[in-house]
Formats: C-alpha cells, sequence, structure tokens
C-alpha cells in the first residue's frame, strides 16, 4: 500500500499524461490512465486527478493571480502538473495547508529545477496566506 506522498507521485504523472494527450488527437480516459499507475483502484488518487482537471480553469486562474510575469500555461507540464495539484489540494481539500505546501514543494524537489521550485512555493504561499481557505489552516 502507498502513503499519500507516493500517490501524489502518481497523480502528478497523470496529470503530465493528461496535459500532453490533452494536445493531441488521441482519445483516452482518465480512468485507464490511472489504472495504468496503479495495482488497485485508489479513491484518493481518483478524486485528486478528476478534481483538477474538472478545476482546471479556476485552479489556472489562481494561479496566474500569483505568478509574478508568468503564466501557469508556460510552466511545462510537469510543472503545471505539480502546482495544479497544490493548488486544488489547497483550496479543495481538507488536507491540512501545511501538508499541502509541503507535499507540493518536495514534489517540485523531485521533478523541477530550484529556480521552479522557489516560484511554486512562493505561489502556494501567497494563495495561503491572501485566499480564502474556507477555514483550513
Amino acid at each position: 500500500m502507498k502513503n499519500r506522498s507516493e500517490l501524489r507521485d502518481i497523480i502528478i504523472k497523470v496529470l503530465y499524461q493528461v496535459y500532453i494527450l490533452n494536445n493531441t488527437d488521441v482519445k483516452y480516459s482518465v480512468e485507464t490512465l490511472i489504472s495504468e499507475q496503479l495495482e488497485i483502484e485508489n479513491e484518493f488518487v481518483t478524486n485528486l486527478v478528476k478534481g483538477v482537471i474538472e478545476n482546471q480553469d479556476a485552479i489556472s486562474k489562481l494561479a496566474n493571480k500569483y505568478l509574478h510575469d508568468w503564466t501557469i500555461d508556460r510552466l511545462s507540464k510537469v510543472d503545471k502538473a505539480i502546482l495544479s495539484l497544490g493548488i486544488y489540494e489547497l483550496i479543495y481539500t481538507d488536507t491540512p495547508s501545511i501538508v499541502c505546501i509541503n507535499e507540493t514543494v518536495e514534489l517540485a524537489k523531485k521533478y523541477s529545477d530550484f529556480e521552479v521550485c522557489g516560484m511554486i512555493n512562493a505561489t502556494l504561499d501567497a494563495i495561503y496566506h491572501n485566499e480564502d481557505m474556507n477555514g483550513k489552516e
């Protein structure tokens, strides 16, 4: 059984595939992409992947509000997946804010360069301090 950090890693991989496939004529199913990454179904992964996809416009708008001299679509697809997951968890789930930010930064350290990692951290921190977290700490 994978822990949530490992599951977030899988979520990033699935979102990356979705972003790539969205720019092609290839038909795909999100459920198939998820099942290719997991041996057994996992509600956490499914809910977060589908949540990010369903809320991508709002997530992108919020990211763009706090990214300085960048937009989320200028980021690499991996970095977009990491930031989108972080924002989704921060705004739309009951995962503690500090956990959302820390887990996202750890993913950025693993898959991004130092500057992008700092940008993702700063963006999430700004969202945390300036947006309504629905009573989350």
